[in-house]
């Protein structure tokens, strides 16, 4: 249990580094757009290898489709309800799009991770790359475009990375209940979250700042990413 909790901490860590980094000085369109780009090709092979293809051969495909309709259905309803809030208070909407992303996808991955750990797996350095790596763009990109006061957006990111962490513990408790279909709908439902995310928020963001050269920062994401799975 106790190193759950320390690889959950760890992994849900850089979630708050991202925020802090945000905030620490004003980022330039440009520079939060190239940070976006990068963060959403590290995000594509996360839902490719590590969780898309993992859900597939861990359980039925039939499972992991329907964890993967659940997620995108999930996240872009509940994505409609915050950017109506967001709106209605001149927030940024960009900014709470990405957060409840990290928020929705953070909490199946790290329970993957706490069941792995609980399973005699070991930790996946893979995934735990894959988490560290793609949650430091999210949280600098929703952190610099949020319109609220820093302590706020520092609270924010801290009770994310709390439920994540808290998610990972959860994980390896229940490790014992868990089988392969089980964690196939974990894993397609973090990746539908995700894809949703991506095409509606992450990525037009990135083109919108950075412009056309934001696909060859999505390349690399995605190659350094894919190198660590």
């Amino acid at each position: 249990m106790t190193a759950a909790l320390g690889w959950g901490a760890l992994a849900a860590s850089s979630l708050v580094i991202g925020a802090l980094l945000g905030m620490a000085r004003d980022w330039p369109p440009r520079l939060v757009g190239l940070v976006l780009a990068f963060g959403a090709g590290a995000l594509i092979s996360a839902v490719s290898f590590d969780l898309a293809e993992e859900a597939a051969r861990l359980g039925d495909s039939g499972v992991a489709a329907a964890g993967l309709a659940t997620g995108a259905i999930t996240y872009f309803a509940l994505d409609r309800v915050v950017g109506r809030r967001s709106a209605s208070r001149a927030g940024g909407s960009a900014g709470t799009a990405l957060a409840l992303g990290a928020f929705l996808d953070g909490i199946p991955e790290q329970a993957v991770l706490g069941i792995g750990l609980a399973s005699g797996e070991g930790v996946s350095v893979g995934l735990l790359a894959a988490i560290f790596v793609s949650n430091l763009p999210e949280a600098i990109g929703s952190a610099s475009d949020m319109q609220a006061p820093k302590r706020r957006i520092i609270a924010l990111w801290v009770a994310v990375a709390v439920v994540c962490t808290i998610s990972t513990v959860a994980g390896y408790a229940i490790a014992d209940v868990t089988g392969g279909t089980l964690r196939a709908g974990i894993d397609g439902f973090a990746a539908g979250a995700l894809l949703v995310m991506l095409i509606d928020s992450m990525i037009p963001e990135a083109t919108e700042k950075f412009g056309r050269k934001a696909g060859l920062l999505t390349v690399l994401g995605f190659a350094l990413a894919f190198s660590l799975s």
